[in-house]
């Protein structure tokens, strides 16, 4: 008469242990999920230095070389890293800063977009989705590593992350999300806050 008492005095003792472990193992599913999401977004913050480097690429169907410190002599520098040329979102994304070029040209700054993904066809791209309208260029390991644009699912390729850049090499800006829909709203508003800050 007392085994299943003893049975289920057992399961009593074990459920509590089981809902421990249960939640145990939840916050650090939670705590994984929270930390790949930090990773997922980081980009240099505001005040950063901007590592200077050099990239080939097109403008307009043409070779293009594009070099950080030259460009940051005649202005303020937007440039934008997008995953892979002749992907949906990157081409929306091209499609949006070529059609507001103007506007950054007309705040003095120079536009380029940089990518590891597709390169070997930036010259198209360059002429189609970009429209002619600024320069794309390809870029190496070192320099995702130095402005911290690696895709999290694929370390080669780039994060959709933009960047404004002072005059000086400092960060001025930076904006990380895959969506391509925010990226020129953004930098045009940083940079025009930036431009006023300077009185100009």
């Amino acid at each position: 008469m007392t085994v299943p008492h003893r049975r289920t005095a057992a399961r009593a003792a074990a459920a509590p242990r089981a809902l421990f472990a249960a939640a145990t193992a939840a916050l650090f599913a939670l705590a994984a999920l929270v930390w790949f999401a930090a990773a997922a977004r980081a980009e240099l913050p505001a005040g950063s230095a901007a590592a200077d480097f050099t990239a080939e690429g097109a403008m307009a169907g043409e070779p293009y070389a594009f070099h950080l410190a030259a460009a940051l002599e005649q202005g303020p520098v937007v440039m934008y890293f997008f995953p892979a040329a002749f992907t949906p979102g990157c081409n929306v994304e091209a499609a949006l800063f070529a059609q507001a070029a103007e506007e950054f040209a007309d705040l003095g700054a120079t536009l380029v977009g940089l990518t590891a993904g597709n390169v070997e066809r930036l010259a198209e791209f360059s002429d189609s989705h970009c429209a002619g309208a600024f320069p794309v260029a390809a870029v190496d390991g070192d320099v995702i590593a130095a402005y911290d644009v690696a895709l999290a699912q694929r370390p080669e390729l780039t994060r959709r992350t933009s960047y404004v850049i002072a005059p000086d090499a400092t960060v001025i800006f930076a904006y990380t999300d895959m969506n391509p829909n925010e990226h020129v709203t953004r930098t045009l508003a940083a940079l025009r806050e930036w431009a006023e800050s300077q009185g100009e």
